[in-house]
């Protein structure tokens, strides 16, 4: 028992933090299974007064699925989207832009619930993570627009990718108003989760890292999905005089592709923060075209 414990302690530590919240969502179905009716009070409800009772669903709601279908793509797109995400940015910004779409998710669908009840109805309750899928979806398709990624036979950019994801789910809005079966609700805390996604990419494109405040407020939270430590030997610092590792004359005589490849590579050693100024400013030009 104790090696099998073990064994367990030690697969998790090797999880980046967006696999540790898939981990988290999976144990969390699997109570739901066995004991739904004491989860109720993780839901997050559309009115803002009943809100009040249970501040803490504004991040709950986000880890509780009843549907194996629901977690089970949501757990697919949140694995792909954040091997992407971590590619290119620190574990410390992916757990914010997460959770600060939840949130606007949250906040998004409790708005139009409590503005508009005889639009959206009243008394019902939002669950799954999709909102925060949504924003980390959103972020990467704002941030570098024009990359292209393979779909079946051809190649798509992102920004066709969240345009055609938006357009879906406001139309979902719209459809399942006169469908007793439809997720209006869900539909709306998407486009929060997807508009947060949107204004933090151009405002860090500015420089302006817009979950900075957010990230000290939940450092309790952080320490639960931290990285494992990372042997001394692959420690970057960072060097003023150099770009990637290279000087900033043989960095130049590289080709575009070569260029984004050397700072990727640093982004995967010391992660996003790592970068010096120089180099966000390269990726963030490479981004816009």
């Amino acid at each position: 028992m104790t090696s099998l414990s073990q064994d367990i302690k030690e697969k998790l530590s090797n999880l980046n933090v967006l696999e540790k919240i898939i981990a988290v969502n999976v144990v969390v179905f699997v109570v739901g299974l066995l004991f739904k009716r004491y989860l109720g009070w993780l839901e997050l409800p559309s009115d803002l007064a009943d809100f009040i009772l249970k501040p803490w669903a504004i991040f709950s709601y986000a880890f509780l699925h009843y549907n194996f279908i629901h977690i089970l793509f949501n757990m697919l797109w949140l694995y792909f989207i954040g091997r992407m995400f971590l590619n290119m940015f620190s574990p410390k910004m992916a757990l914010n832009v997460y959770f600060l779409g939840a949130i606007s998710g949250g906040l998004l669908f409790m708005l139009c619930y409590t503005l508009f009840p005889s639009v959206f109805g009243v008394n019902t309750h939002l669950v799954g993570a999709s909102a925060a899928i949504r924003a980390l979806l959103i972020f990467l398709c704002a941030y570098m627009p024009n990359q292209e990624v393979r779909f079946f036979t051809f190649n798509i950019k992102l920004w066709h990718i969240g345009l055609a994801i938006v357009v879906i789910d406001a139309i979902g809005v719209v459809a399942g108003l006169n469908d007793p079966l439809g997720n209006s609700g869900g539909n709306l805390a998407h486009l929060g989760g997807a508009l947060l996604g949107y204004l933090y990419a151009k405002q860090l494109i500015k420089g302006t890292d817009i979950g900075k405040g957010f990230e000290s407020s939940i450092s309790s939270i952080s320490s639960l999905f931290k990285a494992s430590k990372k042997s001394p030997l692959k420690t970057v610092h960072k060097n003023k005089s150099k770009v990637g590792g290279y000087t900033k004359a043989d960095f130049n005589e590289f080709n575009d592709q070569k260029k984004i490849d050397v700072i990727l590579d640093k982004i995967s050693k010391s992660g996003y923060d790592g970068l010096t100024a120089e180099e966000k400013e390269y990726l963030f030009r490479a981004g816009k075209k």
